[in-house]
């Protein structure tokens, strides 16, 4: 029975190519044609295959809805929870997971700070757009057409005198994380807070969700928490391969100049 099945899956990604007779199907398994005639047959009454009129066989499209389906059910804030606790766990800072919706980029999820200084952010509650690193991670991924639309039409209130001044300089920064695959708010919203981010990427490599770890200047400097980065990355890339189901490669940190752990990361 165990062969059967193997047999069976094994002719998907076989189709996923193209097209293919049953020749082509009984060779690439290496059982006779009455074989996989049968295994194709069991297929094809589950909507997994499909006989076109010139006796190819193809995916058929009840795999593609049971596909697109498995995705609409994935939880990334059951997935990410997790890795986000254990993130916490070695680094003592608040931790936030952020997705875009309707236009705004949300707090989905958060593991609070260790330390008696906290942040005040909520789940639900929108980011402020402009200058989070898990807003700059969620629109960096969008295409520039839509990138530009959005940023004409944000207003750019000036949070410090590190916050983003206009829509030139927001899709500077923008492109600027869509290379690097890292993005930070130094300040940009609270002269005292610092964050450090990462994107979660879906299957086809889209980002669909962003994580992020800050603290308070008076916890840790923002160089200091720029070391955690390599870390966030890491978390990031385990979220992203649970997520898509996939063993990607991690993406290659591009870190700091100084990357030496503090007494906290090594804790």
């Amino acid at each position: 029975m165990s062969q059967t099945v193997d047999r069976a899956l094994s002719i998907l990604p076989l189709l996923a190519e193209g097209p293919a007779d049953l020749g082509k199907v009984a060779d690439r398994l290496g059982v006779h044609k009455s074989t996989a005639l049968r295994l194709l047959r069991t297929l094809h009454e589950h909507g997994l295959v499909y006989r076109q009129q010139d006796q190819r066989y193809r995916l058929g499209a009840r795999l593609f809805a049971l596909a697109q389906q498995a995705v609409e059910n994935l939880d990334v804030r059951e997935i990410a929870h997790p890795h986000l606790t254990a993130l916490n766990g070695d680094c003592g800072h608040t931790v936030h997971l952020a997705v875009y919706e309707e236009n705004e980029v949300l707090y989905i999820d958060k593991v609070e700070s260790r330390y008696p200084v906290r942040m005040y952010s909520r789940i639900g509650k929108p980011v402020a757009i402009t200058v989070a690193a898990v807003a700059k991670l969620l629109l960096a991924d969008l295409t520039e057409p839509e990138r530009r639309a959005i940023a004409d039409k944000l207003d750019y209130p000036m949070y410090t005198s590190r916050s983003t001044p206009n829509a030139g300089a927001f899709l500077k920064e923008l492109a600027n994380v869509r290379e690097q695959g890292w993005a930070t708010d130094l300040g940009g919203h609270e002269e005292s807070i610092n964050c450090i981010g990462a994107p979660i990427r879906g299957a086809d490599g889209r980002v669909v969700a962003a994580m992020s770890v800050s603290a308070p200047n008076v916890v840790v400097t923002a160089e200091e928490l720029l070391t955690l980065l390599p870390l966030v990355r890491r978390t990031a890339d385990a979220i992203s391969r649970e997520y898509s189901g996939t063993a990607n490669t991690p993406a290659t940190a591009n870190t700091p100049a100084k990357t030496g752990p503090t007494k906290e990361a090594s804790a």
